[in-house]
C-alpha cells in the first residue's frame, strides 16, 4: 500500500502510542514532505523541554524518527508545493497541514492508488473533501 504520512502518524508510531496507525504495517511505499523531519523534531524537543525527559528518552525517539524517515520519499519542498499550498483548498486548512496536503494531492497525479494517513481532523476533512482515501482518522458524519 502507498500512503503520504504526515506526522501525527509518524509519532505515535515513533513513540508506540497505543492509538497508532492501524495499517502502519501494510504500507509498502511511505511519502511524505520534507516538512514532516522538522515537524517531528520539534515535536520531540518540544515535549523535551514539557515534560523534562531524560536525554536517553530524547535520544532514543531521534534515533527511531530517523531510522523510519530513511523509508521514506521526501517530498521536495519546492515552488510546485508552496504555490498548490497557497492555492484555495475545499475546507479550512492551516498553513503546515496545507503543504502536507498540496504534497499528496501532487504525488497522487504520479500515484493513483495513494491514500493519506493522518490523525488530524482537519486535514483529514479536507483530503476526503478532494477524493483522497484517508487512513488513520475517524469518518465524520
Amino acid at each position: 500500500m502507498t500512503v503520504y504520512v504526515d506526522s501525527s502518524v509518524l509519532m505515535r508510531i515513533v513513540t508506540g502510542a497505543r492509538d497508532a496507525l492501524r495499517e502502519w504495517g501494510r504500507i509498502t511505499r511511505a511519502l511524505s514532505s520534507e516538512l514532516i523531519r522538522v515537524e517531528c523534531l520539534r515535536t520531540i524537543d518540544r515535549t523535551r523541554l514539557r515534560l523534562h525527559l531524560p536525554d536517553d528518552d530524547v535520544a532514543e525517539r531521534r534515533a527511531a524518527l530517523l531510522e523510519r524517515l530513511e523509508a521514506f520519499e521526501l517530498i521536495a519542498l519546492d515552488r510546485t508545493v508552496l504555490e498548490r499550498a497557497a492555492e484555495p483548498f475545499p475546507t479550512a486548512l492551516g498553513t503546515l497541514d496545507g503543504v502536507h496536503l498540496a504534497s499528496a494531492v501532487l504525488a497522487r497525479e504520479q500515484i493513483a492508488d495513494l491514500a493519506l494517513a493522518t490523525h488530524d481532523r482537519e486535514l483529514a476533512i479536507a483530503a476526503r473533501a478532494m477524493n483522497l482515501p484517508v487512513l488513520g482518522a475517524p469518518r465524520l458524519r
